[in-house]
């Protein structure tokens, strides 16, 4: 039963730094494209004592090519190590949050000691090492009971057409898609605001297209030439997020909001802001264009000084000062 509490499926891809990433690591963590002519918001003077950290993976707690002891200039560096030490002697737990498969972010959830993992950009809770479990269905129609997502997608030709309707801007985000079933994995360079009204259009209104942040463009895509990046692209139902996921789990260890701080790096991580009581963006995210407009329109965020890693060891540390 795809929505209801189950024990880890087995097989498919694993691993923190194994084969079958949901995207190659360099692509994942290669350092946003900053905006040229604007700079992000100043407010990380602000903290929030934090009961819970929830954290993006990919730009923010590890840097280039996943690594933990890199930072976004590849320069060796143990502050992010330093500050998890930190965090975990001060018991404040650590829950993952990432667009990656279930199995993924568990095997990184182990890694790191974290208390829990959220993958497929909010649609799976887990907890107790993957013995406890919930999925998010949001609006997906009942209609269709339980299968997941992505087999309703494919028997409706949902991805086919919009690829169709987007040639040479839109196309699966291979080979990584294939471990994917909460969501159709995308990359491109599309308005997800136009693609929403287009999936409305053809009835398909339940579904939402969510921005994961830039890659750099590689030898294997086949999207038009262009100087802009492709982003990473998920496609799924609505009313699922990192910030509902959140939202859930919190209610679930019977905590509050005030509690809780998350740490991030793109705008699906802007997701996370209504349901923790202060959301850090590193400073890569925060350099990417257009970027600073969305931060300024939200209450409770800080910016990091250091990108990636640098500035995860920073949010952390702020968090944990009583």
């Amino acid at each position: 039963m795809w929505h209801l509490p189950l024990r880890m499926r087995s097989g498919g891809c694993r691993g923190f730094i194994g084969p079958c990433p949901s995207a190659p690591l360099d692509e994942w963590n290669a350092a946003t494209v900053p905006s040229a002519d604007r700079a992000p918001p100043d407010r990380q003077d602000e903290g929030v004592a934090a009961r819970i950290v929830y954290t993006d993976l990919d730009g923010t707690m590890v840097g280039p090519r996943g690594s933990f002891w890199h930072t976004a200039g590849r320069e060796l560096t143990d502050e992010p190590a330093a500050a998890l030490f930190d965090l975990h002697r001060a018991e404040v737990p650590l829950v993952l949050v990432s667009g990656r498969t279930f199995e993924q972010v568990l095997e990184a959830a182990r890694i790191f000691a974290a208390d829990g993992a959220i993958a497929d950009l909010g649609a799976t809770v887990a907890w107790d090492s993957g013995r406890g479990m919930h999925r998010l269905r949001g609006e997906l129609p009942l209609e269709f009971g339980d299968r997941t997502p992505m087999d309703v997608m494919a028997e409706l030709g949902v991805v086919d057409r919009l690829i169709a309707q987007y040639p040479g801007q839109l196309e699966w985000h291979a080979p990584w898609h294939a471990t994917h079933s909460a969501d159709a994995l995308l990359r491109g360079r599309v308005d997800p605001l136009a693609v929403d009204a287009w999936l409305a259009e053809q009835g398909f209104g339940w579904l939402t297209l969510k921005d994961n942040g830039a890659i750099p463009a590689t030898s294997r895509m086949t999207l038009a030439p262009s100087p802009a990046p492709p982003h990473v692209l998920h496609l799924m139902p609505r009313g699922i997020s990192k910030g509902a996921a959140i939202a859930w789990d919190l209610q679930r260890r019977g905590l509050t909001s005030s509690d809780a701080v998350a740490i991030g790096d793109s705008v699906s991580d802007l997701d996370m802001t209504p349901a923790v009581g202060r959301l850090w963006i590193t400073a890569n995210g925060a350099a990417v264009e257009g970027m600073a407009d969305r931060l300024a329109a939200v209450p409770n965020v800080s910016v990091a000084d250091g990108a990636m890693g640098e500035g995860w060891a920073q949010a952390v540390r702020t968090s944990i000062r009583r």
